[in-house]
């Protein structure tokens, strides 16, 4: 059989500083970086996958969460068939800007068929845990998100199975199911 390819444009979405760009080096280079440097509009990491008979680029948008670039942001919405709405469990403002800001902009830009899962990053740092974890629970049930995953990018927790199951919910809604190993 053929292997059959597909190009999926996924979005990291959630305020400054919530660990998007960690999430995605963790994921795609598989490293951690100490030192913090707010991403200025976008920033585009391919990673591809192999998984069944299906290869799969996926092109992924870690789009800077700064109010500035709320006119421009808008544009690297087009045809994003999944995010990860991230939020940092030390701080409050950052989990309650996540429907009132960060939903509602993947909600009114992306695909309407889009899928998102509620990351709550940072878990190691378990004395500064603000956001309890019923609380994100409880946030993923109401806004109807494909997951809730509490994620480390520095230490990896839970980093790739979240990006598993953001590209697993994505092709599901395409008819196409996968099961990775």
């Amino acid at each position: 059989m053929t292997d059959k390819k597909i190009i999926m444009k996924l979005a990291l979405l959630g305020d400054p500083a919530v660990g998007k760009t960690s999430l995605i080096n963790r994921y795609t280079e598989e490293g951690f970086k100490e030192n913090y440097q707010p991403t200025l509009g976008v920033n585009i990491v391919m990673k591809k996958l192999k998984i069944e008979e299906y290869e799969i680029q996926l092109a992924i948008w870690d789009i800077a969460g700064q109010d500035k670039y709320d006119l421009t942001r808008k544009m690297f919405f087009e045809g994003c068939v999944g995010s990860l709405l991230v939020y940092d469990i030390t701080r409050p403002a950052t989990f309650d800007r996540i429907q009132s800001k960060w939903l509602e902009d993947f909600r009114k830009f992306a695909r309407s068929d889009g899928v998102y899962i509620l990351i709550g990053n940072k878990v190691d740092l378990k004395e500064s845990h603000t956001v309890s974890t019923e609380k994100g629970q409880s946030l993923a049930e109401e806004i109807q998100t494909s997951d809730f995953i509490e994620t480390s990018a520095k230490f990896g927790n839970n980093v790739e199975i979240a990006f598993r199951r953001l590209v697993a919910q994505a092709l599901s809604n395409f008819g196409i199911n996968i099961k990775f190993n």
